[in-house]
């Protein structure tokens, strides 16, 4: 059964965190949005440790008190092990304003509890729903949209917003994706009860642990407030490739080479079957035309090590409301100055980061604080914790060149 041809201003593909505060913030705009979301909630999305930065987007939309009454994990900084040194950062040493405190959540929580706050504030979003096929024009774009019905209904829509995270919708559909910088990784993560209660360990902080021996192995150990955490480890394919047999094997066995993190997740027990996720980095030619934004994941992913992913979500969704309400209102955009450029500000801030990270000069500099220079570990810290637009910030502004002077400096 076909519905044809139904129109609206604009449609929003994916109602994840960019999706959803896309949409709620148009709404206090006066724009109502389509949001189109090929899952049911709720569904398991991986990406579960906030930074503080993503707080205020969150304020902006109306959804905080909502957030602070789920009962999330409240995150105040990060641990760091290297064998057995250690390094906590707290987020309230940043040199930003803002929030320094965030949240540890189980995203199909998270997500659906974003929705349903987008929801009550007007905003339509239709489950079920996926896009098959989309032709731009000159005056928005015509879309085919195939619900789980078996219904096929022609959307006709004046801008089209991609907020489908890791299905990439516009960018496959459209010829724009372009290979990542970055080396490929993979990454094995599953969910466990985790039986941490009686042993030394700090729930307010995401621990990132790195292997003793190959410093470009990492893992991540995340805690929720329920007595369940999420783990994961990321590494080359070629390291994976070396360990014998499935996903939950390699994840473990790679757990097992790590003395102090295997003995915290002793009692630890898997509650879902272990996913990887292969070569995710990804880029595109271009984020934006006046016709379609792509926001956070969809545009551009660089790597899990920092939790960046739903603050750029975030920061993407907010910079487009102010542009698209003027072109809706009949102005003329740049939406390559208006909205790629300072979005890029961010994202090669971050880039900056994770690629000092690799190198290891971030490690160096995380392990072996600079001692006595209190602002610059204040402006690392405040990179750390999402504040990478905050331009006042060096570390923002020109991150290659401090992230290698003050990695010399650390030994």
């Amino acid at each position: 059964m076909s519905v044809s041809d139904l129109e609206c201003d604009v449609v929003i593909i994916g109602a994840g965190p960019s999706g959803t505060m896309a949409a709620a913030l148009l709404a206090q705009k006066g724009v109502n949005a389509t949001v189109l979301e090929k899952s049911h909630f709720p569904r398991f999305v991986i990406g579960e440790s906030l930074l503080p930065q993503s707080m205020e987007f969150i304020e902006k939309a109306g959804m905080m008190e909502a957030l602070k009454n789920a009962d999330f994990q409240m995150k105040n900084g990060a641990a760091f092990a290297f064998g057995d040194k250690k390094s906590n950062i707290a987020f309230e040493e940043k040199s930003a304003e803002g929030w320094a405190t965030t949240f540890q959540v189980q995203r199909s929580s998270f997500d659906k509890l974003l929705a349903d706050e987008a929801v009550k504030n007007g905003v339509e979003i239709r489950y079920g729903h996926e896009v098959s096929s989309i032709t731009l024009n000159d005056d928005g774009a015509d879309l085919l949209v195939n619900d789980d019905a078996g219904n096929q209904i022609a959307l006709r829509c004046r801008f089209i917003v991609d907020a489908s995270g890791y299905g990439r919708v516009l960018p496959r559909m459209l010829g724009l994706e372009r290979p990542s910088t970055f080396p490929v990784r993979h990454a094995l993560f599953t969910h466990i009860s985790d039986q941490l209660s009686t042993k030394e360990f700090d729930r307010n902080k995401i621990l990132i642990t790195v292997h003793p021996n190959e410093p470009d192995i990492w893992y991540w150990l995340i805690p929720f407030g329920n007595g369940q955490s999420s783990i994961g480890v990321v590494a080359t394919p070629e390291r994976l490739a070396k360990i014998d047999g499935n996903p939950s094997q390699k994840l473990w066995s790679l757990i097992s080479e790590v003395d102090e993190l295997s003995g915290l997740l002793a009692d630890a027990k898997e509650i879902r079957t272990v996913s990887e996720m292969k070569g995710y980095s990804c880029n595109v030619s271009h984020l934006c035309a006046h016709n379609y934004v792509l926001l956070g994941n969809a545009g551009e992913f660089l790597d899990p090590v920092f939790s960046s992913g739903v603050t750029v979500a975030m920061k993407s969704a907010d910079l487009l409301v102010e542009p698209l309400v003027r072109q809706l209102n009949g102005e003329k955009v740049d939406w390559q100055k208006d909205f790629e450029t300072p979005l890029k500000v961010g994202v090669e801030c971050f880039k900056a980061f994770v690629e000092a990270w690799y190198d290891g000069s971030l490690q160096k500099i995380i392990k072996n604080p600079p001692q006595g220079e209190n602002s610059i570990k204040s402006m690392i810290v405040s990179v750390l914790a999402g504040y990478a637009w905050d331009e006042k910030n060096v570390f923002v502004t020109n991150p290659k060149k401090y992230l290698a002077l003050v990695g010399n400096q650390c030994a």
